[in-house]
């Protein structure tokens, strides 16, 4: 989700009032003291193993992407069992449900063995929630900073109304980072819909994990970020200073919720079974060059290409393809710029493939928008587009009964030689508004199991391909009880859906999706 754009998402009238307003400064009268990640990685006992097999591979580091929901917070938990020195958590949005709670509370479990931890989240979903964090800011091992935060600590709407210059730009990154050993980037959020435990709707997500060099430039760039002016202590946006007391009530709270809760599966038992696996999946690994590419915090009041590193990577890549681009992408709001690009790709040749999500399934009706007004001109060109289905079967939930299914992956694999998966959808906002962060690799062996998890997405089954009659006009296939299905508008929507989407379409406001 990106809470940015479902303020406008709701009417026409907030995002008129939003292009309106001004812009202010960061908070900086704040004590803040600078912290690094940990150096010595290779003196735990994780650390050395890994290292040790990173000796067979000079220069290379590890990978292997997390396709489940279910794998990916299961891997998140065992990072934090498995800690000895430190754990740099890095998110735009951390919900307060039972995936949210449980996992905080495995950071509590973790400081609590003397693990030094560093959570930098951003203001997005926080404002409202400070005496929750800041209690666990408390924690003599635990340290909480805000990114951007908002002025009003009640009311982020009213900010975006009075500040909009300042408070529109977000940390949009994704990243957990263990003992400077291992780490994890993707798309995934954390909340239970991140993680196919949401009784009413999931995302389809992926993450990549890794290991060697390449954890080191990750944990670099976690601590510009960190270290940066735009990030600030909660303690100095609290009301008041918080108190172990206070530690040990929101903790005990805690701990209260997440056992009345009821989550589906049994945590405890899939850690078991991956540390019980640790040695396999370190000799599995896919080992390959590999890097990071982000954002630095403060290019988000800069412009025009100095703004945009993650977008100039990724033309300056599509420059040099020469056969195939495979794309899976949540928000997909190309620009006149991205269809010249990929019309200049079609014209030597090289096949496009997009799975973005459907009106129905997207949760951000205006990105749906920005993405419907530039689909006539992606289908003249050679590009094959599919949207994913409201029931499609790839999310991998872990309730039984039906919950609506949505797309949230952030993946592009370029000419079945490398990859790029993090949290950068293929938009404006995070070309030129957040910052964002992903792992690149050289490495056709990845980018075959990348391409193996997108065509499942592309199914008749779990998506509708998006074509053009002899008319000119759009309609919908997909395949349903064996039987091709053709719509004719967009399909499984409501006429509100339509009529809200074609209403933001005509709107100036492209830059803001």
């Amino acid at each position: 989700m990106r809470n940015v754009t479902r303020w406008f998402s709701g009417g026409v009238f907030p995002v008129l009032l939003a292009l309106t307003s001004g812009c202010a400064s960061v908070p900086t009268d704040h004590p803040r003291t600078t912290s690094y990640a940990f150096e010595s990685h290779e003196s735990t006992r994780i650390g050395a193993s890994f290292a040790e097999e990173a000796a067979g591979y000079p220069g290379k580091s590890g990978f292997s992407i997390i396709r489940k929901g279910r794998y990916a917070f299961t891997d998140r938990i065992a990072m934090t069992r498995l800690a000895e020195k430190t754990l740099d958590v890095q998110y735009y949005i951390w919900e307060p449900d039972d995936t949210g709670r449980i996992l905080a509370e495995h950071l509590v479990q973790a400081a609590d063995r003397g693990v030094r931890v560093r959570l930098l989240v951003d203001d997005m979903n926080v404002a409202g929630r400070d005496a929750a964090v800041a209690s666990l800011d408390a924690h003599p091992n635990i340290e909480i900073r805000i990114f951007n935060p908002f002025a009003n600590r009640d009311s982020a709407m009213f900010d975006f109304l009075v500040d909009f210059g300042r408070v529109n730009h977000r940390m949009h990154n994704k990243i957990m980072v263990m003992d400077n050993t291992l780490v994890i980037v993707g798309g995934r959020n954390i909340g239970d819909h991140y993680f196919g435990v949401n009784t009413e709707a999931n995302f389809r997500d992926l993450d990549i994990a890794a290991a060697g060099p390449v954890v080191r430039d990750v944990s670099k760039v976690f601590d510009r970020f960190w270290n940066s002016d735009w990030a600030v202590p909660i303690a100095a946006l609290a009301n008041r200073q918080y108190t172990q007391a206070d530690l040990q009530q929101t903790t005990t709270w805690m701990r209260e919720q997440i056992a009345k809760g009821n989550y589906p599966y049994s945590i405890d038992e899939d850690i078991a079974t991956l540390t019980g696996q640790l040695a396999t999946i370190r000799k599995n690994l896919i080992w390959a060059p590999g890097r990071i590419v982000w954002d630095d915090p403060s290019s988000i009041m800069a412009e025009g290409e100095e703004r945009s590193v993650m977008a100039e990577a990724l033309y300056k890549k599509l420059d040099k393809l020469q056969h195939e681009l495979t794309i899976e992408s949540a928000y997909f709001v190309v620009g006149k710029r991205g269809v010249n690009a990929i019309t200049k790709l079609c014209d030597r040749g090289v096949k496009v493939r997009v799975l973005t999500n459907s009106l129905a399934s997207n949760d951000v009706i205006a990105a749906h928008a920005g993405h419907a007004e530039f689909r006539d001109d992606l289908l003249a060109t050679c590009a094959k587009i599919y949207e994913i289905r409201p029931d499609a079967g790839v999310i991998h939930k872990q309730w039984e009964g039906k919950s609506r299914a949505g797309l949230h992956t952030k993946a592009l694999v370029f000419d079945r030689e490398s990859v790029f998966i993090g949290s950068f959808n293929l938009d404006p906002r995070s070309a030129n508004i957040n910052t964002e962060a992903g792992l690149y690799v050289e490495s056709p062996e990845l980018a075959e199991q990348v391409l193996a998890y997108m065509d499942e997405g592309v199914k008749p089954e779990n998506s509708y391909q998006v074509k053009m009659d002899a008319e000119g006009d759009l309609y919908w296939e997909t395949i349903i009880d064996g039987n091709t299905v053709r719509y004719d508008e967009e399909p499984e929507s409501t006429f509100g859906q339509r009529f809200q989407s074609k209403l933001i379409e005509l709107l100036p406001v492209e830059s803001q999706l």
